[in-house]
């Protein structure tokens, strides 16, 4: 009797055992499933991070231009292309102002979003100055995520 038991008993532990992983086919859904989902984040993220290098040009191109303005406060002169944005880090030594000594402006010179030092013409082709980004492709000009940003935007 024991044995008929084990018998009937024994078949559907074998059909469990057999129906306890996923197909193939199972998995090939869920990876096609999830490579749309992919594509879609993606479609949609990467067009946010170029705004956002952007708008972290504008800031950083801002910032420049407050260092600038201090400068030109405290020694009467805005800094000469030569000089550049340099100048901010280091005071001139004929500043007149109440910092520390040999504080600057700002405390370093930021690179653009895309790794590249920021430009400074003196005296400006828009303004008493130009403060500017060359863009994603480092290079004047461009259209896009290439074109140059500046303080005259």
């Amino acid at each position: 009797m024991k044995k008929l038991l084990l018998r009937l008993i024994s078949p559907a532990k074998a059909n469990r055992s057999r129906e306890a992983g996923f197909t193939l086919v199972e998995l090939m859904v869920v990876i096609v499933i999830i490579g749309l989902l992919a594509t879609v984040v993606a479609i949609n993220v990467l067009p946010s991070q170029d705004r956002a290098m952007v708008e972290k040009a504008k800031a950083d191109i801002s910032l420049l231009e407050q260092g600038l303005e201090m400068f030109r406060l405290e020694a009467l002169r805005y800094p000469t292309t030569e000089e550049g944005l340099e100048a901010l880090v280091t005071p001139p030594e004929n500043a007149r102002g109440n910092r520390a000594e040999g504080e600057g402006y700002i405390r370093r010179l930021p690179e653009d979003p895309w790794g590249n030092p920021y430009q400074y013409i003196y005296p400006g082709e828009h303004g008493r100055f130009d403060v500017y980004s060359l863009g994603a492709d480092g290079r004047p000009g461009g259209e896009g995520s290439d074109a140059d940003i500046g303080n005259w935007e």
